[in-house]
């Protein structure tokens, strides 16, 4: 091949790999084609709904999804979530559950695999110990319905383009895995020997997006399980933090949790370079919301539930958001707390803020007044 015909070769394929390049390289905001995202309740936005396991649970039921949908979705929410704010900012559509997507078409603009009460880990794992998960799906099985997804896609040339040009969040997962520990009994203590296996699983399935082509990964940390009125209500004679009230022991665990995970990220940093693993602080944005509610429009007792039952936490197993006999408070928007397990609508919007604001410009070009304006940021 002759020198001019070698150039042209390579300006024509410098030419298709621009849109690859730019997704990679920084220069964000609308070059996103959508959003891939995997976990549990916190990122469901319908899977539930299309599971025998889950179909008829209590975000099936008004008032869930009061605020924003004016009906239920499936979300463990009032309102939007979190992936729901980030994929408005970037300006592309929310992802469609993977549960009740059918064809290409349906995911070409983003799949959400997410299934509220999935585990990090397998039921094998639990079973050993004794232990039995919530609902039948794990990141396993999250994992080959991407696999799945990726071969409804079509040509590798395809899959690549859609890959290089999304984003996918791995997480927030490991929450139910711990919660299943407690419910079997098992201390905080040992509970802490789960922390590397649920940091393996989330590596694996990183490690499993990247080969497919992603170029940015936002992975989210643990929550503060501490502060969670479902497990304050349960272990009120816990360890309890004078300045937050939450359970000091629970957000350890957490805290421990979280610097696993960033170890194993830096990691996968180092084995891949070309790809921008970044990650989000649910812990810190949930406990700011906690320690300074007023410095962010939230009521003086940010730990107890909106919707429940009764005293301190407004939290009662026996009387769960959706149930008959129970109401949700009249603003939402004043609460972090939906539930007692999950976030409101204006909680979610914070974390959603500060997970964007932390990562620009990797994944805004920038954060600016535009992009703070299109999902309500402060």
């Amino acid at each position: 091949m002759c020198p001019f015909s070698q150039f042209l070769v390579a300006l024509a394929l410098a030419v298709a790999l621009l849109p690859v390049i730019g997704a990679a390289a920084g220069d964000r905001g609308t070059r996103y084609a959508g959003v891939f995202s995997f976990g549990d309740s916190l990122t469901d936005t319908g899977n539930s709904l299309h599971l025998a396991a889950t179909r008829a649970g209590p975000s099936s039921r008004p008032p869930y999804g009061e605020t924003f949908f004016r009906r239920p979705t499936g979300r463990a929410s009032d309102g939007r979530l979190v992936v729901d704010f980030i994929a408005e900012a970037l300006g592309v559509p929310h992802p469609t559950p993977y549960l009740a997507g059918k064809s290409a078409e349906d995911f070409r603009r983003g799949v959400n695999f997410a299934v509220g009460g999935a585990t990090a880990l397998g039921p094998d794992f639990f079973e050993s110990r004794g232990l039995k998960p919530f609902v039948p799906v794990s990141f396993t099985n999250q994992a080959t319905w991407f696999k799945n997804v990726l071969q409804l896609l079509g040509s590798v040339h395809n899959r690549t383009r859609i890959m290089a040009t999304s984003l996918f969040i791995v997480g927030e997962i490991g929450v139910n895995d711990y919660l299943v520990a407690f419910a079997g009994n098992t201390t905080v203590e040992e509970a802490r020997a789960f922390v590397p296996h649920i940091v393996g699983a989330v590596r694996s399935v990183v490690t499993e997006v990247i080969a497919a082509g992603a170029r940015t990964v936002l992975v989210p940390g643990m929550i503060p399980l501490g502060c969670e009125p479902q497990l304050l209500a349960l272990y009120q004679s816990g360890d309890h933090d004078p300045a937050s009230g939450c359970i000091k022991p629970l957000n350890n665990l957490a805290e421990l949790h979280n610097r696993a995970l960033n170890g194993m990220l830096r990691e996968l940093r180092r084995a891949h370079p070309g790809t921008a693993i970044l990650y989000a602080d649910l812990y810190g944005a949930v406990a700011d919301l906690i320690v300074s509610p007023r410095k962010y429009g939230f009521r003086d007792e940010p730990l107890a539930a909106c919707c429940g039952g009764s005293g301190v936490y407004n939290f009662n197993m026996t009387a769960f958001c959706g149930a008959a006999g129970t109401a949700a408070c009249a603003d939402p928007s004043e609460y972090v707390s939906w539930d007692g397990v999950h976030f409101t609508e204006a909680a979610n919007r914070h974390t959603a803020c500060a997970t964007l604001k932390a990562n620009s410009p990797a994944l805004l070009s920038s954060w600016t007044a535009e992009a703070r304006r299109r999902i309500g940021c402060a």
